[in-house]
């Protein structure tokens, strides 16, 4: 604590994750905190039930229980003082549940830790293809990208792309960034410290993307956590909206939430690496590849969760709809980087950029635990440009398809746990069913001048 008061810092702002991956959280004065982290925080449990319009959603344990109180602990192992907001130190929380004292179900937080905790349970072959137990740890790098927004009252979002000149894909400098937007950010979230090393102009007018170095998985998935809650903190304080929502604008692209993972032993050699194999790649790669195909269409609901979601998908998007595999081919799900030796790794490209962190890295250690365990082997991989039907399997095309390919994957939801895979189920479908009984602006130009 005389740390904090040595910068400067007043106030403590004690934040966790919800459902949806947005930081929910209080304030509390410095002088507060020990008592912060001897009884806790407490919130109502529903807020994991809450939605963006601020409606709550019946999933067990929130309305049926009376909106019982939750407690969140203070991590003080990851205060960070805010460049932008002097005086104010960001610190994570965990939920426990007052009467049981354990996580609470909901939190995404809380099931990481336990499918990180069952990391040890699988067995790694080694290069002769016997069993190597021992200590494993997942290694995760992610990469994100999102869309920097200008107010626009004319248009019916009310926001319309930054510098929304086209061409600039891979570019930095002010020629897809007039206002140096990207420099900025750069800036804040190396001040942040949360592991940035670069950035630069995405495909479309007002798009970015800015790499997280890799580490531990819990650690990075924090990081990516603290990096979408920044960015978007960091552009209302330029008057703009950063959005990490899948597919915000018809017309253009859906930004990405990328993750790559490696697994290394317990004296930090890299298990997925065998310069003698085929490929450079060992068994244990071979099966992590076979476990996430094997539940790409489960690991659709938790890496592409909203309704939103499904729009990012199709042919020459470069967003992966078909279940494949292939050696340095972005076009493929599953995409296996040129390195090799300590960098071996795979690169999930499943993802999009609205997913919750936490649920995204919990979901694909647990499909690559499960390769580990029941060691299918995928096939040939993927060559040329990867969106012929005929070469494999396709995804869920809609949130519907991929809830059910979710509920009915018991090996995953064994990982995910009964509790969290049921209310995620209940919060989801409730958020099918609001969009269902919307009506839409296309609707209405569609149908209401002819009909």
């Amino acid at each position: 604590m005389e740390n904090l008061r040595a910068t400067g810092t007043d106030v403590v702002r004690v934040v966790y994750p919800d459902l949806l991956g947005a930081d929910r959280g209080r304030d509390i004065l410095l002088g507060r905190l020990p008592s912060a982290c001897t009884h806790g925080l407490t919130f109502c449990r529903a807020v994991y039930h809450t939605t963006p319009r601020g409606d709550v959603v019946p999933v067990a344990g929130g309305l049926d229980a009376g909106l019982p109180d939750i407690c969140v602990q203070p991590d003080l192992a990851t205060v960070k003082p805010l460049p932008w907001e002097p005086g104010v130190a960001w610190c994570l929380g965990d939920s426990l549940d007052p009467l049981t004292e354990g996580p609470v179900p909901e939190s995404p937080r809380a099931l990481l830790k336990r499918v990180l905790a069952r990391v040890d349970d699988y067995a790694a072959p080694d290069h002769q293809g016997a069993d190597r137990r021992g200590p494993l740890a997942a290694v995760v790098g992610p990469e994100l990208e999102y869309f920097l927004c200008d107010s626009s009252p004319t248009t019916p979002s009310g926001w319309t792309p930054y510098g929304a000149a086209t061409g600039n894909v891979y570019s930095a400098g002010r020629r897809g960034d007039p206002d140096g937007h990207l420099l900025r950010t750069l800036r804040q979230l190396e001040a942040l410290g949360i592991g940035v090393i670069a950035g630069n102009h995405e495909f479309d007018g007002g798009q970015f993307e800015i790499n997280l170095d890799h580490s531990g998985a819990l650690d990075a998935a924090d990081r990516a956590f603290f990096f979408k809650a920044a960015v978007k903190e960091t552009a209302r304080h330029e008057g703009r909206l950063a959005t990490f929502m899948a597919k915000p604008f018809n017309g253009l692209g859906g930004s990405g939430f990328h993750v790559h993972l490696s697994l290394v032993d317990g004296e930090g050699r890299n298990v997925f690496d065998d310069p003698g194999a085929e490929y450079g790649l060992s068994a244990a790669a071979r099966h992590a590849v076979g476990g996430v195909l094997r539940h790409a269409p489960a690991l659709a609901a938790l890496l592409n969760p909203t309704v939103n979601s499904y729009k990012r998908f199709g042919p020459d998007t470069l967003a992966p709809w078909l279940i494949d595999w292939g050696l340095d081919n972005r076009s493929a799900m599953v995409r296996i980087p040129p390195e090799r030796g300590v960098g071996t790794r795979l690169e999930l490209r499943l993802g999009d950029a609205s997913a919750n962190p936490y649920l995204l890295v919990a979901g694909t250690v647990a499909a690559v635990l499960l390769g580990l365990r029941d060691r299918p082997e995928p096939p040939a991989p993927l060559e040329g440009y990867g969106y012929d039907e005929s070469s494999a399997p396709r995804l869920p095309a809609t949130l519907p398809e991929a809830l059910d390919a979710l509920e009915a994957d018991e090996a995953l939801t064994g990982l995910l746990g009964e509790d969290f895979t049921r209310a995620f189920l209940t919060y989801k479908r409730n958020e099918v069913e609001r969009y269902q009984q919307s009506v839409t602006d296309w609707e209405f130009g569609e149908y209401a001048f002819l009909i």
